[in-house]
């Protein structure tokens, strides 16, 4: 949308400041810039607006828009003068404008950075949150402006725009003069703002979902005139699930008189149905869908749910296709689950919705589930199906969502209506990519701290249809910042569902002292070698001998989980020849009776060629005292897992075929109760006296006016470095032998010579560095034999440098990514990090703690503190390096790349022996921006 030339605008059209939002009621609405092609749409809004809402906004009765008032508000130079609207139908239904105050006669060079800020909202759009959004994206545009601060005239008895700028959490000053409240704001995004948009987007997004998943009425498009196809398909899983809003079938092809599809009322257009329609189900070809798309928007329908193929996983023609199709939804404030979808599943006694081609309606629980595959989700539902042994509870689904192509609902969305779901209490996601993993980690932390959130990761490559965003970060570091933010990561759809099961069923360990027991000696000791695999601290097992009877199960469990030295047991069992052994069900209410007597602890159970001893244990916490009074999926809204509450149904003993599978979920399960009680408290960022802010960010402007990105020198690393007390230890260059001898006398011996060719730079093993050189002769000679061995010294750019105390060498590194945000990074220098990979990674900004778990995170951590009799290195001085770093970074988001290698670290101290720094304008914080769904 460009103006002509001929017209007033002082500056292009600034496309970039359109954008999709999501409102208070889950609806959506495009907010864009006003123009000159706008006058009709505005006086057709102006015309809906009451006479009560038009005297707020002019403070006079004000019936009509006059030409020379439509000529004003349309015609905007996108600087000093910005008018914004929101539109559904690509109708007014909210504008807002601001004028920058005192600009008349004041030349474009000098602007001032007040402006007055006023909108109009159409009283038939009131209350779901358009005024705040547009607050937001106004702000966003007047910063970009050089605007600093509002104003805003309200009149004392217009109670909800005066609560649209008090509640949005700016830094505000208020008025009351000649009858009007006068309220002026800084515009500077402040930790309240952002809290309070942060807390409206989750609102938001958790209701455009839950209108998704909870609608009163579904029409399926495409349903087939005879038995099969999808469309048919659905239908009927939506009937034979129960579902009790109305059920309509569409088809173009419907012959005028059909009155009835299996039961349900047909239609040849979503058009025609009389009563309101919440949720489409779109199962016709992608050609069609447009049109389908078009219907549904006009008859005021929520949500859809593509299941057509057809679209971005097809190839660029089917990527067009499908960003059409979000505009399409988007434009008629709909959200689209798809294109390419499975479906979604809610399970709720007064839901039961099945719009998904998944045959068989899941058991009501309490897990919600989410896959963006297709054949992944049918495999996930199937084998909890399995797993869960027939009984409704905790063991089963609470809402299933198979996002398909997810060109607009997102794992993000889905999360933001799991967070504060009282009907799920764990959390799966099979991602098979990552849109925007800046929001996902944040979101993921937030999650964590109250329910269990257990993700397998793709491998990084996003699947076609996929969109997303570039990342420089490799996979290992995504993974890693995930489990930074509390993610259980796991690796195989079998282990999500492992996990996922024990912490549906289970309470969390208070920590990794296991105990284990069981009828097989061999097995036992398996368990044990496992669970010191996986790093957890098992208990010598307990052999009950292969002739144990359920009662000895009994009691010797019962004791295990009495003992004060265990955090949880493993109970292993194997058939067993004779009389004696116990059966299925009865072993199965042995162990039930034992956990039920002494809750609080994790117990799991390996059952190796015991089948049926899993559907015993869920079939023996069907008939536990109480379990005969929930009925099927009433158990109740459960509060968040605690770290000492066991969740509802906890006497749900979970059962695994082998050893190695239980093992690995009740780490995860250690791992992630250690991330909780962690997580209560994350720890501070800490001042520091020294840090010269102002005189860093004087210097980065400097640097940057030379160009738009680069590497500074050396020098000016270690200029900017020092400003926030990260001295580096000084090198000359040595392009001579005399210039090597004038250097070391400068510095003063002992000293060491290293080349700083890129091929050659930290490369001790190769012989490019010579250490304790003690004085002329050794640096002559130790120069001779570099120049021999590698070239010459023009090649292999030798410098002096001064010894720095004997201790352990490694690298610290932070970098921001544009997917991710800023990392910081640490390792031991040479193959530890480079060929092996050991390094560990924070999110930036890192707090106290952070930087103690980040040094001890690492696999070689040992030759920090004292491996097989070393000296231990000064770790506290480690950790204030990679706060000053990460300090830095955050402050100064020009900063996007620091490597600080070698960083020898000594009994006392750490010397920084290399670095080198990149600057570039700052990357785009849109998790700082406005509230905004992705750009399609």
């Amino acid at each position: 949308m460009q103006t002509s030339a001929g017209r007033q605008d002082r500056h292009q059209y600034p496309a970039h400041w359109e954008a999709d939002v999501v409102l208070r009621d889950g609806g959506t609405a495009r907010i864009r810039p006003i123009t000159v092609d706008d006058a009709d749409r505005l006086v057709s809004f102006y015309e809906q607006v009451s006479d009560e809402s038009k005297y707020y906004r002019f403070f006079a009765p004000y019936p009509r828009l006059s030409a020379k008032d439509v000529h004003r508000f349309t015609h905007h130079d996108f600087v000093d003068r910005v008018g914004l609207a929101a539109t559904i139908g690509g109708e007014f239904i909210a504008t807002v404008r601001y004028d920058r105050i005192g600009t008349g006669g004041m030349p474009a060079s000098a602007p001032a950075d007040e402006a007055e800020v006023a909108f109009l909202v159409q009283d038939a759009h009131q209350g779901r949150g358009v005024a705040s959004a547009l607050l937001e994206h106004i702000a966003a545009v007047a910063r970009e402006r050089g605007i600093r601060r509002f104003a805003a005239e309200v009149l004392p008895a217009n109670t909800k725009m005066i609560k649209v700028f008090t509640d949005a959490g700016y830094t505000q000053k208020r008025s009351f003069e000649d009858g009007v409240v006068r309220l002026e704001f800084d515009l500077e995004p402040t930790d309240r703002s952002l809290a309070v948009q942060r807390a409206r987007e989750q609102r938001a997004e958790a209701r455009s979902v839950r209108r998704l998943l909870a609608p009163g009425s579904v029409a399926v498009v495409g349903v087939g005139r005879a038995p099969g196809g999808v469309g048919r398909g659905v239908l009927g899983n939506l009937r034979d699930a129960g579902y009790p809003g109305a059920l309509y079938a569409v088809n173009t092809a419907f012959p005028v008189d059909l009155k009835e599809v299996d039961g349900v009322p047909a239609h040849r257009s979503v058009r025609d149905i009389d009563g309101h329609v919440d949720l489409a189900v779109v199962a016709v070809p992608a050609a069609y869908v447009p049109a389908v798309v078009a219907e549904c928007g006009e008859h005021g329908v929520q949500g859809l749910v593509v299941l057509s193929a057809g679209y971005a996983e097809s190839g660029p023609e089917g990527r067009e296709r499908q960003r059409a199709l979000v505009r399409a939804a988007r434009a008629y404030g709909m959200r689209i689950i798809g294109p390419n979808a499975f479906g979604i599943i809610n399970t709720a006694p007064d839901v039961r919705l099945n719009a998904s081609l998944a045959p068989q309606m899941p058991r009501p629980g309490r897990i919600g589930l989410f896959a963006q595959s297709g054949a992944i989700g049918i495999a996930l539902l199937s084998r909890l199906h399995r797993r869960g042994g027939g009984v409704t509870g905790v063991t089963g689904v609470s809402t299933f969502v198979s996002a398909g192509n997810r060109a607009d609902v997102s794992g993000n969305d889905v999360l933001q209506y799991w967070y504060d779901d009282p009907e799920t209490d764990v959390v799966l996601m099979y991602l098979e990519s990552i849109g925007n993993p800046r929001k996902f980690t944040r979101l993921a932390r937030r999650t964590a701290a109250s329910k269990p959130l257990v993700v397998v990761q793709g491998t990084g490559t996003a699947p076609q249809g996929h969109a997303v965003r570039a990342t420089r970060l490799p996979y290992e570091t995504v993974s890693a910042l995930l489990r930074q933010a509390g993610v259980i990561r796991v690796d195989t759809i079998t282990e999500l569902v492992d996990a996922g099961l024990l912490l549906a069923r289970q309470p969390l360990p208070a920590g990794p002292r296991v105990a284990i027991l069981g009828n097989s000696e061999s097995l036992g000791v398996l368990t044990y070698d496992r669970c010191l695999a996986e790093g957890l601290r098992p208990a010598r097992p307990v052999d009950l001998t292969t002739g144990a009877t359920a009662e000895d199960f009994h009691h010797a469990l019962a004791a295990a989980l009495a003992d004060g030295t265990n955090d949880a047991v493993v109970v292993t069992a194997i058939p067993a020849i004779g009389e004696s052994s116990p059966g299925d069900p009865e072993l199965a209410e042995a162990l039930r009776s034992a956990a039920a007597a002494v809750p609080g602890k994790p117990v799991l159970v390996v059952h190796v060629e015991l089948g049926g001893l899993a559907e015993a244990l869920s079939a023996a916490a069907s008939t536990a005292p109480g379990a005969a009074d929930r009925a099927p999926g009433t158990e109740g809204a459960a509060a968040p897992a605690s770290l000492t509450t066991p969740p509802e149904g906890t006497h749900l003993i979970p059962a695994y075929p082998a050893a190695e599978r239980a093992v690995r979920a009740l780490a995860e399960a250690v791992k992630y109760a250690q991330w909780r009680r962690e997580a209560a408290d994350p720890g501070r960022v800490p001042e520091y006296d020294d840090i010269d802010e102002k005189g860093a960010a004087r210097l980065i402007g400097e640097l940057l006016a030379r160009g738009q990105g680069l590497t500074i020198s050396d020098a000016e690393t270690c200029r900017l470095l020092a400003k926030y007390g990260i001295p580096v230890r000084r090198a000359l260059p040595a392009p001579t032998p005399d210039a090597a001898v004038e250097a070391a006398r400068a510095l003063g011996y002992p000293v060491a010579l290293k080349a700083t060719a890129p091929h050659l730079r930290h490369r001790a093993d190769l012989g490019g560095v010579r250490l304790d050189l003690a004085d002329e002769e050794q640096l002559l000679r130790a120069y001779a034999e570099l120049t021999e061995l590698f070239g010459q010294p023009e090649e292999l750019r030798p410098v002096v440098q001064g010894m720095a105390p004997r201790g352990v060498d490694t690298v610290v590194r932070a970098v921001i990514d544009p997917a991710a945000g800023a990392v910081l990074s640490f390792g031991l220098a040479g193959a530890a990090s480079q060929l092996l990979g050991d390094m560990a990674h924070r999110l930036i900004p890192v707090t106290d703690r952070e930087a103690t778990s980040l040094v001890r995170s690492i696999r070689t951590a040992p030759l920090l503190f004292g491996w097989r009799g070393s000296t231990p290195v000064d770790t506290p001085a480690l950790e204030e390096l990679l706060l000053r770093v990460s300090r830095l970074v955050d402050d100064h988001p020009e900063v996007v790349a620091v490597t600080l290698e070698p960083v020898v670290v000594a009994p006392h101290g750490a010397s920084v022996l290399g670095a080198t720094v990149r600057l570039a304008p700052p990357p785009a914080r849109d998790d700082l921006g406005p509230r905004t769904l992705p750009a399609y």
